[in-house]
């Protein structure tokens, strides 16, 4: 090993899985799973090595190879002139060469597809679980010697998204079979064409023990260490007239801070979306219990939102109760409140900044709307509960009664507790 120091269980996860060469650590977010996912690339020693990740991550694992490897050479591959050089090198260096790529950018690489003989890495795994996603087609065509998974939340509640996964890890299923054996289903044809609805799940004892077959290795938090305790609090606010309107009609027209709005629920999806943003944005009510909350505590804070305008809404009550506030989101990130004040309020939207964030500075969560993902949902929790943080985890949901905010809340419940029962240890499993 090199200047790096792991943990007792990051020594028995290496040494579980030390003869295999296709391997996936589905870990609780916050085990260190950048630490065992490096090391075990060190370990099978392949010349060439690619890792993919998070557009957010790449300057983390740059840093964390940088840091405890001194005898490998480093390539960011977003970087056109870097990926020229790490195919100069590849052909005539003899250290072990790493390059680094995104999900996001990895199909635009098609020369990648040329390698062979090599160590694959997939932080977050979980986003190649659609495989008709360029970027999955693209790593699923992909020709590694090697192959390492890294997820905390591989399916996201979701047994049928595992498929992909576990073909790369060597696992020659058919989807068909995949589904026949541990998906049950059925299809609907009321939108027009078929949809397939999850029933729920079947054989998920022989499930985990083929899993564990091809290298699945699973661990959670309470097993390794004593986080603080979480404590949930739901803080029920009325619906407001304007969303009962639009459930009944699928058309509402009202005024919002001087502007005329009319949303029109033409379709499915944009009712969906519509009853979501009545519950967000256009709730004065919710808008008003998130000021309370934030004026009853000088702590830190860190709060989930979903659209652009709610962050409008949500920063300009920051600014009125005199708070310095900060985000993370698709234009780029400002942690100035996180990291210099006490009293900092740091707006986190889903998509950026669900995952692979350490935010334990905070042990406060204010969830202003709920997302669609039991993924996020689950990894956002994991933000503030995990190693080095001291102090119990609050949550504060802000949900509208009798709205399509619990009927996602209560899907998410129920997503929670498929990843239990597929990921608790089973057993007498070898």
């Amino acid at each position: 090993m090199n200047n790096i120091r792991l943990y007792p269980h990051q020594k028995e996860g290496l040494k579980q899985v030390e003869d295999l060469n296709r391997v996936a650590f589905y870990w609780d977010m916050g085990l260190g799973k950048t630490f065992v996912g490096a090391e075990k690339i060190i370990q099978l020693g392949s010349h060439i090595n690619l890792v993919v990740c998070q557009k957010s991550k790449i300057e983390d694992w740059q840093d964390h190879f940088l840091s405890f490897y001194k005898d490998i050479v480093i390539f960011n591959l977003t970087e056109k002139s870097e990926f020229e050089k790490f195919f100069e090198i590849i052909d005539n260096h003899k250290k072990q060469v790493i390059g680094i790529i995104n999900y996001d950018l990895i199909f635009r690489r098609k020369e990648l597809l040329k390698l062979s003989d090599f160590t694959l890495l997939l932080d977050e795994s979980s986003l190649i679980q659609n495989e008709k996603a360029k970027r999955s087609k693209f790593v699923l065509s992909l020709k590694p010697k090697n192959i390492i998974l890294l997820s905390g939340t591989p399916t996201g509640g979701k047994y049928e998204r595992l498929w992909s996964q576990l073909h790369l890890l060597g696992w020659n299923i058919t989807k068909d079979m995949f589904y026949n054996h541990y998906v049950d289903y059925h299809w609907d044809d009321s939108e027009g064409f078929p949809i397939m609805i999850i029933d729920g799940y079947k054989n998920e004892t022989r499930l985990k023990n083929k899993m564990r077959q091809y290298g699945c290795r699973f661990l959670k938090t309470e097993e390794v260490f004593d986080l603080p305790e979480k404590t949930d609090i739901p803080v029920v606010i009325p619906t407001t007239s304007d969303y009962k309107k639009f459930r009944k009609n699928s058309l509402v027209e009202f005024k919002h801070n001087g502007t005329d709005i009319e949303l029109i629920g033409a379709t499915t999806l944009t009712r969906f979306l519509y009853e979501r943003q009545l519950c967000g944005q256009y709730n004065d009510k919710k808008l008003n219990a998130f000021k309370d909350l934030v004026e009853s505590t000088n702590d830190r804070l860190i709060v989930f939102y979903n659209f652009n305008e709610e962050l409008i809404a949500l920063r300009e009550i920051a600014k009125e109760c005199n708070r310095e506030s900060g985000f993370i989101n698709g234009s780029g990130r400002s942690m100035y409140a996180y990291e210099c004040c006490k009293d900092g309020i740091t707006f986190v939207q889903y998509q950026a900044g669900a995952m692979g964030l350490n935010l334990q500075k905070a042990n406060k969560i204010i969830y202003f709307t709920p997302p669609v993902s039991s993924e996020l949902f689950e990894q956002s929790k994991k933000r503030i509960h995990r190693i080095g943080q001291e102090k119990p985890c609050f949550y504060y949901y802000l949900i509208c009664r009798n709205s399509i905010e619990q009927a996602i809340y209560g899907t998410l419940a129920k997503r929670k507790d498929y990843t239990d029962a597929l990921f608790k240890e089973a057993e007498n499993v070898m």
